[in-house]
């Protein structure tokens, strides 16, 4: 019987945060997740012990972790969190207000009742413009559910004292928050313990990455970049093969120390790859490596059929050669960016029943398959129902039970299949087959212009002692890191952007002071010069457009609401946007509803179904319609109303846009009440865009006298 071996590899990655000179983290991520992903995706394996898996660790990640243990990391943010709430200056409440509330709203604020109600309190008072009312109880409960929410799922099932503060849920003391602290410390100490335990007990393997996780081509040569895009603009060019070599070097000899073996995986920084990073590798004694399905489109110069995407393949140049296998991509971002919406028995079905599929003809041939399923290993779960625990856990059972899969280490497939011979790579990412998204904007340009002058600085200091040349060097191998340039250009998003800039900044700025050197005046002044907010404008006045799914004239909206979706991704990269904004008002009488769709995407719309979810303000009624997409036209599928209404309720229109009226009366909308609602869109099951992403759309009247 032919085999389905599947290859799970988790990257567990966070960017240096710790700030050199003053010895300070200038963000708790590393903290944060240590908490909760790390130590949890490790420990839920041992329920599981036929499935193995490879974890990917990011050394200056796990150096950030071992200092958190040790009690040894000064965290500004955790010391707020354990200050007591009697002492707090204005600027200590303002500094929690800002930080508290990074978690996601559905799953990890309104999951615990009373850190939901500070969330919502704090959102009203933003909206009224009121001053903070919290009082010294309100900020000593949310400096613990700021903590308490990130801790891991089995801590708060397990451990006594976690129970109890879950089960309480508020009017937490002083000596709870330094007992807090205190757990916080003894957690993150069993991060690294479990994966010791798990690598000797040969349930995973780890891999690792370049030490402060830099792009390695770039690194090499930055205008490979014109190669994966031709014509991209391009900063001056940065060649500085040996600093990859170091990278790698330093991230071998880091995970040799801790495991007592030196990898044999490398997942290349963002799966991005080159001959020369390739070369690299082998020289230093590394087996296999890792990239993306793109890239494998990209070298061969044709689409690959799974047939040929499930196995592994050699590179062999100039002597040198590594093994490669390429993550599936579709499956992976399924992980990360679908299942999360569904019921977690169901989505890991549909994830076992794909791969089942794909996998038919290769069995039928008597061909044994490897999927590699790779992607984040820490930040999709917080958007998932208990931080997507029930859906490992479906997962692993049905596969520990299946007897046709087998969930395998990296090294352990390459072992069972062999290998097709390649005799190089395209250069590029994980993300499009190429490096846009860490050079060739304005920003990106920037930022790599700046490490070049700071790195060519290094190269023409003299006189200058040993010990701070090591930490200038550090200080620009930090700066080399993707995520600085991450953050930077059009393509993502955070809360924490600007402090990501003046953190890249900083590392620069520390070259020059270790190397005894004045910082150029540009590294005073931001880099950011994107800012591309969603725009969210409340109705001013009635409507009443024609449903026929055209824009008939430029006044049949005027006086609606508009959401326009802010299509820059967070830490995750790969969510697919098919809506561009919506409008959205009444006439008193009814809820009308407009969708603008991105230019190109009718053909994928042919195949989906939309769904629009609406409630009153206080949630008693709630009303749902169903619209399916065919023939370049829209009907209604299905819908489920508050109240029975003898007039046609529903209708709605799709040419070039999509548009739909929604009787008030049917939705139990009271006359001139509010409303709110969610926008989304299914294709076989599965939730392919939504708007808003979390939470709803609000309109707090549907009276268009009381709009204006």
């Amino acid at each position: 019987m032919a085999h389905i071996y599947l290859c799970f590899l988790w990257h567990m990655h966070q960017p240096f945060y710790k700030d050199l000179v003053t010895g300070e983290y200038k963000l708790p991520w590393s903290r944060m997740h240590a908490l909760k992903d790390y130590y949890g995706m490790a420990r839920i394996l041992e329920e599981f012990p036929e499935v193995r898996q490879t974890f990917n660790l990011v050394p200056s990640m796990m150096a950030q972790v071992a200092e958190y243990a040790s009690g040894d990391a000064a965290d500004p943010f955790l010391e707020a969190a354990l200050k007591p709430a009697e002492n707090l200056t204005d600027a200590d409440r303002a500094f929690l207000l800002q930080h508290s509330f990074y978690s996601d709203p559905e799953r990890m604020i309104y999951r615990y009742p009373r850190y939901g109600e500070l969330y919502g309190a704090w959102e009203g008072q933003k909206r009224s413009g009121s001053r903070n009312l919290f009082g010294p109880q309100d900020f000593r409960d949310l400096q613990m559910w700021s903590q308490l929410a990130w801790f891991d799922e089995e801590f708060q099932a397990q451990d006594p004292e976690v129970r109890e503060w879950v089960r309480r849920g508020r009017d937490f003391t002083p000596a709870d928050q330094r007992r807090m602290g205190e757990k916080q410390r003894e957690m993150v100490g069993q991060v690294l313990p479990v994966y010791r335990r798990l690598a000797a007990a040969g349930q995973i393997e780890v891999s690792t990455t370049p030490y402060y996780h830099p792009i390695l081509p770039l690194l090499c040569d930055s205008n490979i970049a014109d190669v994966a895009h031709p014509h991209v603009p391009l900063p001056p060019r940065f060649r500085y093969p040996e600093d990859a070599r170091r990278q790698l070097v330093l991230a071998r000899e880091y995970i040799e120390r801790q495991f007592g073996a030196a990898p044999v995986g490398l997942w290349p920084s963002e799966g991005s790859v080159s001959n020369e990073v390739f070369a690299i590798a082998s020289e230093l004694g590394f087996e296999w490596a890792a990239t993306d399905s793109g890239v494998l489109n990209r070298t061969l110069g044709r689409a690959v059929p799974v047939e040929g995407l499930y196995r592994p393949y050699c590179w062999r140049q100039g002597g040198k050669t590594l093994k490669v296998i390429f993550r599936d991509h579709f499956l992976s971002d399924l992980i990360g960016f679908v299942y999360a919406k569904m019921d977690a028995a169901q989505a890991a079905e549909d994830f076992l029943r794909r791969i089942r599929e794909n996998c038919a003809g290769m069995g039928a041939a008597g061909r044994d398959a490897l999927v590699p399923i790779i992607l984040d290993g820490e930040n999709a779960w917080e958007y998932y129902d208990h931080n997507g625990r029930p859906f490992l856990r479906e997962l692993y059972r049905r596969i520990s039970e299946d007897r046709q899969m087998r969930a395998v280490r990296v090294s352990e497939a390459l072992r069972l299949l062999a290998p097709e011979p390649v005799d190089h790579i395209f250069p590029g990412s994980w993300i499009d087959a190429n490096f846009d998204v860490w050079i060739g904007a304005e920003e990106d340009n920037q930022a790599w212009t700046q490490l070049l002058r700071a790195r060519r600085a290094y190269d023409s200091a003299a006189g200058i002692s040993e010990e701070r040349r090591r930490l200038a060097l550090e200080e620009l191998m930090i700066a080399e890191g993707s995520d600085w340039c991450w953050w930077y250009g059009p393509e993502h998003q955070s809360a924490n952007r600007v402090e990501f800039d003046q953190l890249y900044r900083s590392h620069l700025g520390n070259v020059y002071r270790f190397l005894n050197l004045t910082p150029p005046e540009e590294l005073s002044r931001p880099i950011l010069r994107v800012e591309l907010p969603e725009v969210h404008v409340a109705p001013s006045g009635p409507v009443t457009p024609v449903i026929d799914g055209q824009v008939t004239s430029y006044f049949e909206w005027i006086g609606a609401g508009i959401y326009r979706v802010d299509e820059r991704s967070g830490s995750m990269h790969g969510k697919t946007f098919l809506v561009k904004e919506v409008h959205f008002g009444s006439d008193g009488a009814n809820f009308y509803l407009r969708v603008d769709f991105h230019l190109g995407c009718e053909r994928e719309l042919s195949r989906m179904e939309a769904r629009l979810t609406a409630q009153t303000l206080d949630g008693a009624h709630t009303s749902s319609v169903e619209i399916g997409f065919a023939n370049g036209a829209a009907q209604v599928t299905g819908m489920k109303l508050a109240a029975s209404v003898t007039d046609q309720p529903v209708e709605c229109a799709f040419a070039r846009v999509l548009e739909a009226r929604i009787s008030l009366e049917s939705m139990g909308v009271a006359r001139g009440g509010g409303l709110r609602f969610q926008f989304s869109l299914w294709q076989s099951g599965l939730p392919m865009d939504a708007v808003p992403q979390q939470g709803w759309l609000e309109m707090r009247t549907t009276d268009p006298l009381e709009m204006a």
